[in-house]
């Protein structure tokens, strides 16, 4: 869709409307009667606005929450195209941004150069002789965003969250996870021949004529093939414990002789005596497959893993193959517009200097204030749902208490922003921007460490539509572009924001008790501080969330994977529990007067439905479901309200309604 303001209207279909002389509401509209609420509240609240609803064509889906990043890139447009045009002073932000962008919207350039920028790449790849060489390309290939067969980050000891140390994750595979290797459903296959036929064209653009490249294809699918094997699942992903083991590198270093550590750790510029190997299975592998794969075999590897790393830096034809790929994955009918995709690009390497200029034009301090005022409001009223517990002893209660209050709150933007004055920038390289801007941010989170943890820092930029708990650190962030309606508005009686942002907060504040952060402390290490008993009994009730979920039909016999999506759904339920208590506290969640004809409680579930108002392609709602960690929008609204005494009370949901869950059999954990 390409006029914005039709695009939001959509999302929100809400009109600033005025009750009495002075006190401002906001009116809904839409609702479909001819649904019951106790069938489908989803469709109840959003049925209309689902069948006119327009997928954009260069998109996946349309709505709120992540889709909501599509109007965001075009306001980051509208800010690029300004400072890019503007006269800057050499070194400033500005000219950094407007260099950037401009470079990247010079597709005159770009495809005159065709794929000459990765030349220089692939003679060091034919200059590789050994599995010694082949694993010091793929250290130096990590400092500019090259992914191979090694993943390296600097972040928290899960142990000891206050120092930075190395760790390494399981990677090398092109498809999204392991399971894509391995189902033989009709979807997948088209999925796998897709990939292959990326993989091949790649290669025809490279040189290669047909027949080898084809070869060659199947020969770099046989290597991921063979990876994935040792892949964990999304699921045992989720396992806190097992996906962290600090390991010596003495140990490292004679369990993987092949991978040869001590080389690599110097490619890297990484000093240090330990790693924390999250999959160690992936590791073991990867020592026995250096050595039993031919190096000629890596070396046509490695040169795909150069030019799915840069296909979109390079000439249009590598964008497009890779197009290719995407819309079978996920349904998108055409390529982004440039600018689009030049603006979500300066997003992910300069965030901080494109996000100054967002926050100046687009957020105010008055939401902040409010959006802090939200936050402490569902704090106070979690304490006491806390307090009211049946199934936790009074000791565990004081120090899930203690966690609860030692939360660090994140609001808006960075304290500190950080500086990008080592990128280098001309407005006539995008390729080498981008390397230079990844170089960057690889040296930046390599100085960290061995050192203490920055706890100012920020894992997502001001402009990005979403909210993170981070359990290392103990923290929520809810960033400025989710501060906005329909999450947000000043405009708004608080049943709206209630049941909007303050939905949000609730969520990430239950983030810090689900099933993974409840393994966390107050201080960010994982530490058990829960007796036996009460651990048994969260576990029991945690198990009916995933029981319940995975009873969800999303997708011709797809249904939600409970085990995958049991943090979220956990967090939902008690987003939706936390945030209504807050809602009572304030004047409008203590009175009864109707407004639009909605009392204050139909009012704050209302708001929980429009917040993930969302319409997308099957493909990328089978996406979703496989990779995911959250249930599809539907069932973050139908699954939290369907165990909510206070949505049955509201919409007089009765014993035959399919959304009717008997008191004894609804969920409460938090």
């Amino acid at each position: 869709m390409k006029k914005i303001v039709f695009f939001l209207a959509a999302i929100l279909s809400l009109a600033a409307c005025k009750q009495g002389a002075e006190k401002k509401y906001i009116s809904i509209q839409e609702i479909d009667s001819t649904k019951k609420p106790g069938d489908n509240f989803f469709l109840y609240i959003n049925n209309k606005w689902f069948d006119t609803a327009v997928i954009p064509a260069s998109q996946s889906g349309v709505g709120a929450y992540m889709f909501m990043n599509y109007p965001q890139r075009l306001r980051l447009q509208g800010i690029l195209d300004s400072v890019s045009k503007a006269a800057t002073p050499t070194g400033s932000i500005e000219q950094q941004l407007g260099d950037f962008y401009a470079a990247g919207m010079d597709t005159a350039t770009i495809n005159k150069r065709g794929y000459d920028p990765v030349k220089p790449l692939f003679s060091k790849i034919d200059s590789i002789h050994n599995v010694a060489s082949l694993m010091q390309f793929v250290a130096n290939g990590c400092k500019a965003n090259i992914g191979s067969v090694l993943s390296f980050a600097v972040g928290p000891d899960n142990k000891n969250s206050s120092l930075n140390i190395a760790h390494i994750y399981q990677t090398g595979i092109g498809m999204p996870e392991r399971d894509y290797y391995l189902k033989t459903d009709a979807a997948s296959v088209a999925i796998q021949a897709a990939y292959r036929k990326y993989l091949t064209t790649l290669f025809v653009l490279t040189g290669s004529d047909s027949v080898a490249a084809i070869k060659n294809s199947a020969l770099v699918y046989g290597i991921e093939n063979q990876i994935a094997a040792s892949h964990k699942t999304n699921i045992e992903l989720r396992d806190v414990n097992a996906n962290y083991n600090k390991m010596p590198v003495a140990v490292l270093v004679k369990r993987h002789p092949n991978i040869g550590w001590l080389n690599v750790l110097n490619g890297l510029g990484a000093k240090t005596d330990s790693i924390d190997v999250a999959q160690t299975a992936y590791y073991d592998k990867l020592n026995v497959l250096l050595t039993s794969i031919p190096i000629n075999d890596w070396k046509m590897y490695l040169k795909f893993k150069v030019l799915t790393a840069y296909a979109n830096q390079l000439s249009r034809p590598f964008a497009d193959a890779e197009f290719g790929y995407n819309k079978v994955l996920q349904g998108q009918a055409v390529q982004k517009a440039r600018g689009e995709i030049i603006a979500d690009a300066v997003d992910q390497l300069l965030g901080e200097a494109l996000g100054q200029f967002y926050v100046k034009k687009y957020f105010t301090e008055d939401a902040r204030k409010r959006a802090l005022e939200l936050v402490n409001n569902l704090q106070k009223a979690f304490a006491v749902r806390i307090d009211h517990l049946d199934w936790m002893s009074d000791s565990t209660k004081q120090k899930a208490k203690d966690k609860l209050f030692a939360i660090t709150k994140k609001i808006g933007y960075p304290a500190k922003w950080k500086d990008y004055k080592n990128v280098h920038i001309e407005s006539n390289r995008y390729f080498e921007n981008t390397v230079s801007a990844a170089s960057n941010n690889y040296q930046y989170q390599l100085e960290k460490l061995g050192k203490p943890v920055d706890r100012s820092e920020w894992f997502t930029t001001p402009s990005t539509v979403t909210a993170y708990y981070n359990p290392s650190a103990n923290e929520i962030v809810f960033p400025a572009a989710i501060l906005q309606s329909p999450y947000f508005d000043d405009a708004a009686d608080d049943a709206l924001n209630y049941g909007g942002i303050g939905i949000v907060i609730g969520h990430e504040m239950t983030h810090a008790f689900d099933d993974q952060g409840a393994q966390f402390d107050k201080d960010g290490n994982v530490k058990n501080w829960w007796t036996k008993d009460d651990y048994a009994r969260f576990k029991t009730k945690t198990q009916q969330v995933v029981d319940l979920y995975s009873s969800f039909t999303v997708l011709d016999t797809m249904h939600v994977k409970g085990a995958l999506t049991l943090g979220e759904n956990t967090a939902d339920i008690g987003g939706v529990s936390i945030a209504y208590d807050a809602f009572k506290m304030t004047p409008q969640g203590k009175d009864t007067t109707r407004i639009d004809g909605f009392t204050p409680d139909q009012r704050f579930c209302i708001s929980i439905a429009r917040i993930w108002r969302v319409k997308m392609k099957d493909e990328f709602l089978r996406f979703w479901i496989n990779n995911n960690p959250h249930s599809p929008p539907t069932w973050r609204v139908n699954g939290p309200l369907m165990n909510m005494p206070y949505f049955h009370k509201a919409f007089n949901i009765k014993p035959g309604d399919k959304m009717y869950v008997a008191e004894k059999d609804r969920i409460k954990i938090w």
